[in-house]
């Protein structure tokens, strides 16, 4: 996640519930974590005598008994206040297949104690727009996917067009014909991810029987236009990325059969070139960020 309290990047990790699979399975936690800290702990189950568990330190740790809400309010809603400001941010979920990425992202959209960090966006959005005054805001939905490292408009009416990656010295890095649509509430902006969703490259795995194969990215931009102490209409734009990554299992975990193994292959490439990003801006001595490695970073 970016731009929250003055950070370029924070990282938070969740941990989800067992599944009644693996409680019927006898499955054994193997993970402790605390919140106080921001720490995870691991122990290895079939670890040799004397080995130590490894301990992880996060921005932030959320349990398995963590509420949606909190989430959204205490790691979420600082960097959405900040796209309203006119800045940019990304947030995306990572981990394997079944781990609990698009609950927490998307949650059940018709409860709202379950409601993930999508939804919870759109109503944060527009209910700051409604509340707002001597503003214009003018908000433009885009969705795409991003599948075995070809990019496609899940907006479009033509699904078969694969889209370029371009970069503008003033405005930067772009996607070429990226269709956008102008969006007045939450309910137009709900259709416009529906839309979108219904188009996605899914597939069945060992990992999940419902199992996203691609990775997709729901774009927001907001632009605000305000008359300034030169009397004079400014405008500033922010821009907010939801990512929905597709599991970063390995193969051999995955099953499947014919175009699973190919689809496994470009998806760990693909988070692998975003580890490494994310693992240049960390270290903050990095002179070269390899963001070309790959379409998705």
């Amino acid at each position: 996640m970016s731009r929250v309290l003055g950070e370029a990047l924070k990282v938070v990790a969740r941990c989800r519930p067992m599944s009644r699979k693996e409680e019927a399975a006898g499955s054994e936690r193997i993970l402790a974590m605390d919140v106080k800290l921001g720490q995870v702990t691991l122990q290895n189950p079939k670890a040799a005598p004397g080995e130590l568990a490894k301990t992880f330190t996060f921005d932030a740790v959320y349990d398995a008994s963590s509420k949606q809400a909190d989430l959204y309010d205490e790691t979420v809603r600082p960097l959405i206040d900040s796209v309203l400001q006119g800045f940019n941010g990304t947030i995306f979920a990572y981990g394997q297949t079944g781990t609990g990425k698009t609950y927490t992202m998307q949650g059940v959209w018709a409860d709202p104690e379950k409601r993930g960090v999508i939804p919870n966006s759109f109503e944060h959005i527009f209910t700051h727009i409604s509340r707002s005054q001597n503003q214009q805001y003018l908000v433009r939905a885009s969705y795409l996917e991003i599948y075995q490292e070809e990019i496609r408009d899940l907006l479009a009416k033509d699904q078969s067009k694969k889209l370029e990656v371009k970069e503008n010295p003033e405005t930067g890095v772009y996607i070429k014909d990226l269709s956008s649509f102008v969006t007045k509430n939450v309910k137009e902006i709900e259709h416009v991810m529906n839309l979108g969703n219904q188009t996605r490259s899914v597939g069945s795995t060992n990992m999940n029987e419902y199992s996203s194969r691609s990775h997709a990215i729901f774009v927001i931009t907001v632009e605000c236009s305000e008359t300034g102490l030169d009397g004079e209409d400014h405008i500033r734009v922010g821009k907010l990325n939801l990512v929905d990554l597709a599991g970063s299992e390995r193969q051999s975990k995955q099953g499947g059969q014919g175009e699973r193994p190919k689809e496994a292959s470009k998806i760990n490439l693909s988070l692998s070139a975003l580890g490494n990003v994310i693992s240049a801006l960390v270290d903050g001595k990095s002179t070269h960020i390899p963001y070309r490695d790959s379409k998705l970073t």
